[in-house]
């Protein structure tokens, strides 16, 4: 828009609404769709609130309209509902994948325990510690422990956060990626773990038996990354990515917002 937009965030309405109070209402259906779960379109409303919060100057944020409502009040009363609706996904989801994770934690403890091949009645060593598939059991074992027990703990802060505004901009989104990236190692080390305790069982056998059911071991880590893999992405975009107005801040012969309103 070039030099329009400084007239532009100097107008008021007849309401004595400023540019920052008309950022505060919520956006129409249409724009919300444009990111999928309550979160996420509670944490682009934010993204837009914020972005347009840097355009002008500090005395429009604590300006207020004819109705005594400075644009931070606006933006509250206006979102109250998405931000309702966002905490309950969010509660969902990290409900669902806590039980998931704790379930995979106890498995792959069990499986370090007792150990494949047994040990030794004298020395107390497992049988096999000296074949190659046993060591990638144990690291794989390890792995899927303690990814899993992060991705536990990422969860429950989600469940026991405060969920206030400013935590759906980053805190719970940032915590929410970390469980679910972690939930899917946990997941893929959790197949190798099992799959090198069926080698190390039944590899002198059939190898047509022990090839299929290797091969299905690596389906719920396929169906895991195809059902959350859009989402994971989704998140990491909105939550790293370069921000709405990276195109426009990023034309040449532009110069930056804020130095030309000041």
């Amino acid at each position: 828009m070039g030099d329009l937009y400084i007239n532009i965030v100097r107008q008021s309405e007849e309401n004595g609404n400023n540019i920052l109070h008309l950022a505060g209402r919520l956006a129409p259906s249409h724009r919300l769709r444009i990111v999928s779960g309550a979160a996420l379109q509670m944490q682009r409303e934010l993204q837009w609130f914020k972005e347009i919060e840097n355009l002008v100057q500090p005395s429009y944020k604590s300006k207020r309209n004819k109705y005594g409502q400075t644009p931070q009040e606006i933006f509250s009363e206006s979102h109250h509902h998405l931000m309702m609706e966002g905490e309950k996904w969010m509660k969902d989801t990290a409900n669902s994948c806590t039980v998931a994770a704790a379930l995979i934690a106890t498995i792959v403890f069990a499986a370090a325990i007792t150990v494949p091949g047994g040990n030794n009645g004298e020395s107390g060593r497992p049988m096999l510690a000296s074949e190659k598939a046993f060591i990638i059991f144990g690291v794989a074992d390890a792995l899927s422990l303690f990814s899993s027990s992060i991705s536990i703990l990422m969860f429950l802060s989600i469940l026991t956060s405060r969920y206030a505004e400013g935590d759906f901009l980053r805190a719970l989104p940032k915590r929410l990626i970390i469980g679910l990236l972690t939930l899917f190692l946990s997941i893929a080390t959790m197949m190798v773990a099992f799959s090198s305790t069926l080698y190390l069982t039944f590899g002198n056998q059939k190898r047509w038996i022990l090839s299929s059911v290797l091969a299905s071991s690596c389906l719920p880590v396929a169906i895991f990354a195809s059902m959350h893999f859009s989402l994971l992405a989704e998140m990491i975009s909105s939550t790293y990515g370069s921000g709405i107005f990276k195109k426009r801040s990023k034309k040449k012969g532009k110069k930056p917002f804020k130095r030309i309103l000041n």
